[in-house]
C-alpha cells in the first residue's frame, strides 16, 4: 500500500498541473506540440526503431495521434496501447487505415482485430505523463497501467512534457520507474 504521504503529493500535482495545462490555450498547446514532435521526430533512438509503441493523447495530453502518419512514412511499425481488464495494456498494431474504437476512459485504442505485439519486440515505448521531472520520473493519471506495462521492458522510453509543467521531482514510490529521455518543448532533451 502506498505512503498516505506520496499519495496525497501525488493527487495535489496532479490537480497542479491539470490546472496549468487546463489554462494554456489551444494556439499553446499547438505550438508546444509542434516542438515536441520535431524533437521526438529526430531522436536517434527513433530513427534506430522498428516497432514503435506510442499513446493516443487526449484533452490537454500531446496530440500525438499526429504522429501516426509521420512514423508510418518512416517505415516504423506503429502499435497502440489498448487497455485490460485488471488495470492491464497490450500492445496492438495499427496502420493509418485502422478502425480505433472508443474507451470508457474517453482515448481511442485499437480493436481486437488489430494486430498483436510482444511486448519483448517493441523497440521505443513513448509513455505518457501529465508531467515527468528532470529525472525521468512521470506522474501518470494514477491508473497504474504503464507502471504494469513498463516492468520488466528493456527498451528504450521516452517521455514528451510541455516546458511549463516540467518538475523538478515528482513524488514517487519503489514500483516506479523513470523513462530514458524526456523531450520537452522549452529546453533541450534531457537525460
Amino acid at each position: 500500500m502506498p505512503s498516505t504521504s506520496i499519495t496525497e503529493q501525488k493527487t495535489a500535482l496532479r490537480q497542479a498541473v491539470r490546472a496549468r495545462l487546463s489554462a494554456m490555450s489551444p494556439e499553446e498547446r499547438e505550438e508546444s506540440d509542434a516542438i515536441l514532435f520535431r524533437r521526438f521526430l529526430s531522436l536517434p533512438g527513433l530513427a534506430a526503431a522498428h516497432r514503435v509503441l506510442i499513446f493516443y493523447g487526449m484533452d490537454t495530453e500531446p496530440d500525438t495521434a499526429r504522429l501516426i502518419p509521420a512514423l508510418l512514412e518512416r517505415g516504423k511499425e506503429v502499435l497502440l496501447p489498448r487497455c485490460l481488464h485488471g488495470h492491464g495494456l497490450e500492445a496492438r498494431r495499427v496502420t493509418g487505415e485502422s478502425a480505433l474504437i472508443r474507451h470508457r476512459y474517453g482515448m481511442l485504442e485499437p480493436g481486437e482485430d488489430c494486430p498483436l505485439a510482444e511486448r519483448e519486440k517493441i523497440d521505443l515505448i513513448l509513455v505518457p505523463g501529465l508531467c515527468f521531472d528532470r529525472a525521468g520520473y512521470r506522474l501518470g493519471q494514477g491508473g497504474g497501467y504503464y507502471d504494469r506495462y513498463l516492468a520488466g521492458y528493456a527498451g528504450d522510453t521516452v517521455g514528451l512534457c510541455r516546458h511549463a509543467v516540467l518538475q523538478d521531482a515528482v513524488p514517487r514510490e519503489t514500483h516506479d520507474r523513470p523513462v530514458d529521455l524526456v523531450v520537452t518543448d522549452g529546453e533541450p532533451v534531457l537525460m
